[in-house]
């Protein structure tokens, strides 16, 4: 790996294209290194993991409206499928992008990496399967263009951070989405250039989406980058150019919406001839909430054998570091965290009121730990008060360690009784992270997808879509055009409010 420095350059300078970390990116995504045998298996078991999510999430309000609208945008011959459709059904590459995208994304249940930024490097794989679907690719091909997209989202999220200037990281997404595009079609260098500079360029938004009162459009975001990256391909590979330098520029991202003039970043990137391992580092969710609390719902499950009354307790405190605490803990000062009417997306981003109920159940559910009752229940909502977090510098350092093996996104937690009695317990990962307790392998990654496809699509389909996907190096396009998996005829379920697309 070589460490490239970016910062803003002023427009006399006339930076080198070459020296652009936008052009960088793009060699990177075009070198044609072969890809690891783990690599490879990995993609594997994303691939798995989207399915498992999005077919549990195909009958949700925003999952039914996205469908809908690619649904209005259907396509005669080539053209690409959507989660839970029959196979025939064939719409344009961007618009199964942006309903596989919403699909995936909607219960916030798929694979993480975080370090100077947040990402869920998977949001790539639905763009990248539409496009090959569209365009006659094979497994070899998909592989490569997921391989290159997870590349170029980790190195971005460990180099440049977005959060600190309330910048959605869809700004991190869609140049990976665009690389990945644009590797799996082959692409030469330049035309990569010009599309990830364009992804980025018009994909900056706020993150006053995951703030407050968290709405549906969180499950958007990854689909809206997903349309912005395939159309900024498409322009790219009609040879329109870009607004450059993108990052480095004196009127650029860098400049004027992230560090500013004096900005200095590092991002990592692999040599030419070096692998792309970055998918490595990433990991998933056994359970359905914001990841940063995964390791706290394991330990809440370790610490309640513990508690013999839950009414017995005090006061909650959890140590952890400082994204856990200020986004999803009591340094966000967001009311809506400890609001039992809340969306399940605010829920989702409150370790409050997760660890409470992890607490008290002892397991955690997609749809159970978020439903109406649960979140009413008056012992759950007087226990959920009493928590609360603080920074402590260990977990931030722990956070941020650059080598994957120690990083980690745990917590110490100290439960006071009313009797004085303390207990408390720490966990630096969660189990089924990569360097946890149990790392999830490609048995952990069907168990998930038939715990969450259950009850939804038959066993021959199951054992289809598996063996299928087990074979993805080598499939063929014509085989790449049933990689979906298909629910029973009746079970989609349709919006009942129109749109201007019908």
């Amino acid at each position: 790996m070589t460490n490239h420095t970016v910062k803003v350059y002023p427009s006399k300078t006339n930076l080198l294209k070459e020296e652009q970390l936008a052009w960088k990116l793009a060699a990177m995504t075009t070198d044609l290194t072969p890809i690891d045998a783990e690599v490879t298996e990995m993609v594997i078991n994303r691939i798995i993991d989207n399915a498992s999510v999005a077919i549990a999430s195909v009958n949700r309000t925003p999952v039914v409206n996205a469908r809908e609208q690619a649904l209005a945008h259907s396509r005669t011959g080539n053209g690409a499928n959507i989660f839970g459709t029959s196979n025939k059904t064939r719409v344009h590459a961007e618009w199964a992008a942006w309903a596989n995208c919403v699909a995936v994304r909607e219960l916030d249940y798929h694979d993480t990496f975080l370090a100077a930024d947040y990402s869920h490097p998977a949001d790539s794989i639905p763009a990248v399967l539409a496009v090959a679907q569209q365009m006659g690719k094979g497994g070899a091909e998909v592989l490569r263009g997921i391989v290159a997209a997870y590349e170029v989202h980790v190195n971005l999220v460990k180099g440049i951070c977005l959060h600190e200037h309330k910048i959605d990281h869809v700004a991190h997404l869609a140049p990976a989405q665009a690389a990945g595009v644009c590797a799996l079609l082959g692409l030469d260098t330049e035309t990569t250039y010009q599309a990830i500079q364009q992804a980025l360029h018009t994909s900056i938004s706020t993150r006053q989406s995951r703030k407050g009162e968290i709405s549906s459009w969180k499950a958007y975001v990854p689909a809206h980058g997903a349309k912005l990256a395939i159309e900024a391909v498409d322009r790219a590979m009609r040879g329109e150019k870009s607004p450059s330098p993108i990052y480095e520029g004196e009127d650029s991202v860098i400049a004027w919406i992230l560090d500013g003039p004096e900005a200095n970043y590092t991002v990592p990137l692999p040599d030419h001839g070096e692998s792309k391992r970055a998918i490595l580092e990433t990991y998933t969710k056994e359970h359905s909430a914001e990841y940063q609390s995964q390791a706290l719902i394991d330990l809440a499950f370790r610490m309640r054998e513990r508690i013999a009354d839950f009414e017995a307790i005090e006061s909650i405190l959890i140590e952890t570091s400082h994204h856990t605490h200020y986004v999803i803990g009591t340094g966000s000062k967001d009311p809506q965290k400890f609001d039992p009417k809340s969306s399940r997306e605010t829920l989702d981003h409150s370790i409050m009121y997760i660890f409470t109920v992890a607490l008290q159940d002892g397991f955690w559910h997609h749809v159970k730990s978020y439903a109406p009752e649960r979140t009413n229940r008056k012992d759950t909502v007087d226990l959920w008060h009493k928590v609360s977090t603080v920074e402590k510098e260990k977990w931030t350092k722990l956070y941020h360690d650059p080598d994957p093996d120690k990083k980690a996104f745990g917590g110490k937690v100290i439960i006071t009784l009313k009797d004085g009695t303390i207990i408390e317990d720490e966990l630096e990962r969660a189990n089924a992270h990569p360097a946890g307790a149990r790392p999830f392998v490609r048995k952990n990654y069907i168990q998930k997808f038939d715990m969450l496809t259950e009850g939804i699509i038959t066993s021959a389909e199951r054992n289809r879509f598996l063996e299928l996907v087990s074979r993805l190096p080598e499939l063929s396009p014509q085989e790449i055009q049933q990689l979906n998996v298909e629910v029973p005829e009746g079970y989609l379920v349709k919006t009942q409010q129109k749109g201007i697309f019908g």
